[in-house]
């Protein structure tokens, strides 16, 4: 594993010497922009509006926004007060049960890795929160940021995921869509039909099994492009249509997965009713 911060996990008065590497890293396609004339790669230019000139690295300083169009400069040295201090200990603060953090909260993964001489402690902390069902919540400097951070258990080993602050999900949105369902009413008949159907879609979770299926037909058509072959463009998707009677939507998709509808309507039957 390429580590990309090394220091300590702190709880009570046990420390663990572990190494943060990445989790995640998504392989979209890139491109890069050409001359149509040359088809070499062009460069940006950093591009000072007012005066119509190019800028270089000396003449720009950052500005964060007061107001429309009005900027307060803020230098370098000015920021660099404010930097999280680097520190080297993964600090815990508590643990919580794992499913009680909603995942919305969720931002990057990184896989905790530990040290020479450390996998006696590390597997200690591995174990005891696995088998307690919990997650050990804490504070990190990353790039001279702090981030709140989440330990768990995974197949044996720790995974760290970073968080986002209460104050950076949008729940004032979460809130209105929840006022706006909270009074809608669901049919018994309803529901027991899209329960069966849920359950008729049930497997287990196999991250190998998922395919990035538009990744895969623009990598196929670029390969074809390059070769000098005819590329296949895979046929648009047709839209779906907005369902107006959901009890027949429900009946069609139950059909459809080979599930008969009229267990879903037994299952939502009072007792004793024949």
């Amino acid at each position: 594993m390429r580590a990309i911060w090394n220091g300590f996990i702190s709880f009570g008065l046990v420390t663990i010497p572990v190494s943060v590497g990445l989790a995640q890293q998504r392989k979209d396609v890139s491109f890069r922009t050409l001359s149509r004339a040359t088809m070499r790669p062009v460069k940006q230019k950093r591009w000072d509006t007012e005066r119509d000139v190019e800028v270089g690295p000396d003449d720009t300083v950052k500005g964060w926004e007061v107001a429309k169009g009005r900027y307060v400069p803020i230098e370098d040295d000015e920021l660099s007060k404010f930097a999280a201090r680097q520190e080297k200990t993964i600090e815990i603060h508590q643990f919580v049960e794992v499913g009680e953090v909603d995942p919305v909260y969720f931002d990057r993964a990184y896989w905790l890795e530990p040290q020479e001489r450390a996998d006696r402690p590390y597997a200690l902390l591995a174990t005891a929160l696995e088998q307690s069902g919990r997650a050990a919540l804490g504070r990190f400097v990353l790039s001279t940021k702090e981030h709140l951070v989440l330990i768990r258990a995974l197949d044996g080993m720790l995974a760290l995921q970073t968080l986002y602050y209460s104050g950076d999900v949008r729940s004032s949105d979460k809130d209105d869509i929840a006022a706006r369902v909270s009074e809608i009413e669901v049919g018994e008949q309803e529901l027991a039909m899209a329960e069966q159907l849920i359950r008729a879609g049930a497997k287990e979770f196999t991250p190998d099994a998922l395919r990035n299926e538009a990744r895969a037909q623009l990598l196929d058509f670029l390969e074809a492009k390059a070769a000098g072959q005819e590329p296949v463009v895979a046929p648009e998707e047709p839209e779906p249509v907005q369902v107006v009677d959901l009890m027949a939507a429900l009946k069609a998709s139950l059909d459809a997965a080979g599930v008969d509808d009229a267990a879903a309507e037994e299952e939502q039957a009072p007792a004793g009713a024949s």
